[in-house]
């Protein structure tokens, strides 16, 4: 017998029925009567969609963790464990967080409301939390609040909404979501869902790329935070979507001797812990990288994969030196990312082909900086990003790589300014030299994020910025 094509959703098994690869899980949670999950945006921006999915965490436990439903194809919840804000409490037995966002204020049109809940859930859930010393951005009570730097709202502010966050205390004993945490995460099945916008989850490797390989206009999708936007804000549809997400062959992070490679399919939210701080350069990508809604779902492959060239993590990994093992039906090869990006969103990664991992070479270059330039502090796409990592020992520039992004077609090296810096005496004269170079470097333009001179001047001032630090931490 063929397993049927279902979700638990609120606990309780819910059939698929005949969704495609173009019915979105939003769409399909609205249509079984969940309409707390809303539409604002279509592009993950505003969180009104936000639901809680469980994902395995290490030790063999669960982790829940929050997640645009606007993005994800319905087809991608089949076997998963769903949590929507119904499904937290009700009206008679609020969940904490429905209590202190109630009993402070925290809610006034409510149309962001149950996204903001169950995006506090997350946090709340988050098996590290710990109390501790309270700052601007984390409360007493361990919560952090860039947790909630996915979802907007436009009525209420976010004072009262910081003040429910803050004063949520211990998930208690008994509490039956906190307790689900220390059992397994759903296994993963394989899925196919055939017709017109098919769907499919393969088991291993091999069968996806035979799967790419076999059918013109299949589109991979791991997290969908790119494809999502496009199937919602422009229409888009594939023949087959393919999600490699969970295959294992994509999701290894091993720290090795002379690199670390990390699976192509691993969450940024994933990677960073996994990291643990092992790379400080994707440190600070990390915290800017649009908001933990997006990273619990966005990967290193789909945003190298996409060829966009304001992605913030191509100018980070060239920074870091990075090579791509991109694999298909006739083997892996291995590519130096450098020479990765060929036009505009255009790569030498042909369509039958899946990025396998990145590779980051060791040891890493010991002082290292990310600068993204744009209108918002978080959940904004960069006017211009400039990754630097360099060899300063000594008062001498002995080894330095610089990544841009937003200033050409593609993301780019700035070699110019790297041949200006290496093998000088790094001070001011040097740096100043250098920093003229580097204002030259690309092709900016003008638009609506930034003129092209502004740009040249935030190239400029990134390395000028970046010598200051450097100075000030002692290099």
């Amino acid at each position: 017998m063929s397993v049927p094509i279902e979700a638990s959703v609120n606990g309780r098994a819910c059939p698929l029925g005949d969704v495609s690869g173009a019915t979105s899980a939003l769409d399909w949670l609205r249509a079984q009567g969940l309409t707390g999950a809303k539409e604002g945006c279509a592009e993950g921006e505003c969180g009104a969609c936000s639901v809680l999915v469980a994902r395995a965490d290490k030790g063999g436990g669960t982790r829940w963790t929050a997640i645009n439903s606007c993005l994800v194809p319905a087809a991608a919840l089949d076997g998963a464990e769903v949590i929507t804000s119904e499904g937290l409490g009700s009206p008679g037995d609020l969940h904490p967080v429905q209590h202190e966002m109630a009993m402070r204020g925290g809610s006034q049109c409510g149309y962001c409301t149950p996204g903001f809940v169950c995006s506090m859930a997350a946090e709340y859930y988050r098996p590290d939390r710990r109390e501790g010393e309270a700052s601007a951005e984390c409360g007493a009570n361990g919560f952090d609040l860039h947790a909630l730097s996915g979802n907007l709202c436009r009525c209420t502010g976010y004072r009262p909404i910081q003040e429910a966050a803050f004063a949520l205390g211990s998930v208690p004993d008994g509490d039956r979501l906190g307790e689900r945490r220390a059992s397994p995460a759903p296994v993963v099945r394989s899925t196919m869902l055939d017709g017109e916008h098919a769907f499919a989850r393969p088991a291993h490797l091999g069968e996806a790329l035979d799967a790419l390989a076999s059918t013109e206009g299949a589109v991979p999708v791991a997290g969908s935070t790119d494809w999502g936007v496009e199937a919602n804000l422009r229409h888009r549809r594939a023949p087959l979507l393919v999600a490699i997400d969970q295959l294992p062959e994509l999701r290894a992070l091993e720290m090795g001797e002379h690199s670390i490679e990390i699976g192509a399919a691993l969450t940024l939210s994933e990677i960073e812990r996994g990291l643990g701080g092992a790379v400080p350069l994707l440190d600070e990508l990390a915290v800017q990288f649009a908001s933990r809604l997006i990273r619990n779902g966005a990967t290193l492959g789909g945003n190298l994969g996409t060829g966009s060239p304001v992605g913030d993590a191509p100018p980070v990994l060239l920074a870091l030196g990075a090579t791509l093992v991109l694999t298909s039906i006739r083997g892996d090869r291995e590519v130096p990312l450098a020479e990765y990006f060929t036009g505009y969103r255009e790569s030498v990664r042909t369509a039958d082909e899946l990025i396998r991992s990145v590779r980051i070479p060791l040891p890493l270059l010991p002082r290292s900086s990310f600068l993204k330039v744009a209108k918002r502090r978080f959940d904004d796409i960069s006017s211009v990003a400039v990754a630097i990592a360099a060899d300063l020992t000594g008062g001498v520039v002995h080894q330095v790589r610089i990544g841009l992004g937003g200033v050409a077609a593609t993301p780019l090296r700035a070699l110019a300014t790297e041949e200006a810096l290496r093998g000088r005496t790094w001070d001011a004269g040097t740096v100043a030299d250098a920093a003229a170079v580097l204002a030259g470097e690309g092709t900016p333009m003008d638009d609506h994020r930034a003129s092209a001179r502004y740009r040249a001047a935030m190239l400029e001032q990134s390395l000028l910025r970046f010598y200051d630090a450097a100075a000030e931490g002692g290099a």
